[in-house]
């Protein structure tokens, strides 16, 4: 037979497959042994162990006589280690840390999920999309509550006080993991009315138009500068604050609006060819050991999947009709409060 011929056997075969696992003969005594180790007491192992002292004492002699070397000296002042039994101590002990994680995670997994988990996510993302995903995610975990708040600090988590947040700018500092999602596209946006009254906006008529400017876009970073020269272009009608009120007053036809392309699904939204597209990559930042929890993760998982690039709306290449999706119906739901009132439209 050839070397390395196809129907040569592996050389490495699974463990599994050996029917002689090594220390079958006594990993009882190891469990007793380790106890003994951590105690340094048979009595106390023998309690931990739900057993008798003379039979901690046997087990231990048994060990010893399989593996060929004492593990432990008796002295006056109570049992001490030998090198051997030191290593083999520490072995066990790093495999009893192993099995106990192994063990709980299992039982997480065929446990149900239960707890609070808090999110710092701005108004418009909440509204349309995690509110409309919330309810198939509490049908599969029933006893996760979720404590969505807006964020106080939209690039800073810690001030949030906060499990997780969806922000704009990864974090890189200690305890803290962040996970890039997919981008929100920003463009300009009138309503119909708007147009009906002064007539469509265009990359010609700029100044006379009139626009409506938001804090968010007043930061210099060099993100928002397409849309200054916009709005500079023309005049501005309002200034506004508040995001919820800034989509407002784009649906009462106040203005030209500079809007996440989601708002498109508002029938009476009108996209505007200003050569402008904005695309603002999004980021999930959470605490490290918050993760630990099952719940939390769970929550991270999923948010992970509602705003990650598989979701048309925040695809890396915007398109200007995405196909329907599952959070259109929370969309025209929410544009049709308060008899076709306004919804917020905010980051």
């Amino acid at each position: 037979m050839e070397a390395f011929d196809e129907e040569q056997e592996a050389f490495n075969g699974s463990p599994l497959d050996d029917e002689n696992i090594l220390s079958g003969q006594f990993w009882g005594e190891l469990r007793v042994f380790l106890a003994v180790a951590k105690t340094k007491s048979f009595n106390r192992a023998a309690e931990i162990t739900n057993t008798s002292q003379p039979r901690v004492s046997r087990q231990v002699k048994r060990l010893q006589d399989l593996v060929g070397s004492q593990l432990f000296i008796s002295t006056a002042r109570g049992i001490t280690l030998t090198r051997s039994g030191e290593a083999l101590a520490k072995a066990l002990s790093r495999l009893d840390h192993t099995l106990f994680s192994i063990t709980s995670d299992l039982k997480a997994e065929t446990s149900e999920a239960e707890g609070t988990v808090s999110v710092s996510i701005t108004d418009g993302l909440n509204a349309f999309f995690a509110a409309p995903s919330l309810e198939q995610f509490s049908i599969q975990y029933p006893k996760i509550r979720l404590h969505l708040k807006s964020p106080i600090n939209i690039l800073n988590l810690r001030e949030n006080q906060t499990d997780m947040m969806i922000g704009y700018s990864p974090t890189e500092a200690s305890g803290i993991r962040f996970q890039k999602l997919g981008q929100l596209h920003f463009i300009p946006v009138a309503v119909k009315d708007y147009i009906r009254k002064y007539g469509l906006p265009t990359r010609d008529n700029l100044e006379q138009h009139r626009f409506l400017q938001s804090e968010y876009y007043l930061a210099r970073t060099g993100l928002w500068d397409g849309w200054h020269k916009v709005v500079a272009r023309g005049r501005i009608a309002h200034y506004c604050d508040n995001s919820f009120a800034y989509g407002m007053l784009v649906k009462a036809g106040q203005g030209i609006g500079l809007l996440p392309s989601y708002t498109l699904v508002e029938p009476n939204a009108v996209p505007l060819e200003f050569d402008l597209r904005i695309p603002v990559p999004i980021y999930l930042i959470a605490l490290t050991d918050r993760l630990n929890s099952r719940p939390v993760r769970l929550v991270f998982d999923w948010l992970s999947e509602v705003f990650g690039s598989n979701n048309p709306w925040f695809a890396d290449e915007f398109k200007l009709n995405n196909p329907p999706s599952v959070y259109d119906a929370g969309f025209r739901k929410m544009f049709n409060l308060a008899g076709n009132g306004g919804a917020d439209t905010s980051p």
